[in-house]
């Protein structure tokens, strides 16, 4: 009969052998049409024995992730603001020596703040070899702690642009304010505004450097996108006070100026 000669591989296919084939998730493709059972069964050996036999679906891994603690957010964002306003409170202080340095109509010891007198070979600041007063809203008196020193600090108060000339009685000297003219009060005038302007741009720049530091933290995932709205929005009313102190020390100095 047709039966007794099939070869053993074939005849396998009518003893149902038990291959455990239910157990491979994954389809095996025929190449052809003459790949038999028992190649079929050898390849799924194989692979068992290689890969392993996988039941379900893969596994995923777990993966950690590392969160910043309330107490380290809320130390950053402390430190953020506190630098801030250490910034922002010498950028008004700047300004304002800058604006004490111009003379207006009256005496101020701060108009001789940044002369520099060569002592000794080296240039130092006059208020640290000198005292400064003012004994009358005209005129300004200045003492050396060393007498020696009178003719530099002279040389120096006549190459500056105070535009005041110097008496020197050989103990002291001694400073007389001339009168503004109309034309150099609005020079002045022009002068300070500029130091003013120049003082919220470094207020803005110092918001601008806040942010920046913000929004570092939120792809860093210590902040939220809500947190960082909030902290902006306070940022900018910060930002707004120290403007506001700005346009009013500029005003007052501004009038100075202008009034005769």
């Amino acid at each position: 009969m047709a039966m007794s000669s099939l070869s053993p591989a074939t005849s396998s296919i009518y003893q149902k052998p038990k291959i455990g084939i239910k157990s491979v998730t994954k389809t095996i493709p025929f190449q052809g049409n003459l790949m038999s059972w028992s190649s079929s069964v050898s390849y799924v050996k194989l692979k068992a024995k290689n890969a392993g036999v996988v039941k379900g679906p893969p596994q995923k891994r777990n993966a950690t992730i590392m969160c910043a603690t309330l107490e380290e957010i809320e130390a950053e964002k402390s430190l953020i603001e506190k630098s801030v306003k250490e910034r922002m409170e010498k950028a008004v202080d700047s300004m304002l020596s800058s604006f004490n340095s111009i003379r207006t109509g009256r005496s101020n010891p701060a108009m001789l703040d940044k002369l520099e007198v060569e002592y000794y070979g080296s240039p130092v600041n006059l208020k640290t070899i000198a005292q400064i007063s003012t004994p009358d809203s005209s005129s300004l008196l200045v003492q050396p702690y060393d007498k020696s020193s009178l003719k530099a600090i002279e040389k120096a108060i006549v190459s500056s642009d105070l535009g005041m000339t110097p008496s020197n009685d050989g103990e002291v000297i001694r400073l007389t304010l001339p009168q503004l003219t109309s034309e150099r009060r609005k020079e002045l005038s022009k002068a300070v505004a500029k130091q003013a302007e120049e003082g919220k741009v470094a207020i803005r720049n110092i918001r601008r450097d806040a942010i920046k530091s913000y929004d570092k933290l939120e792809k860093e995932k210590k902040l939220s996108e809500d947190n960082v709205k909030d902290l902006s929005s306070d940022l900018q009313k910060m930002t707004d006070e120290y403007m506001k102190k700005i346009d009013s020390i500029f005003k007052q100095k501004e009038k100075e100026l202008l009034t005769v």
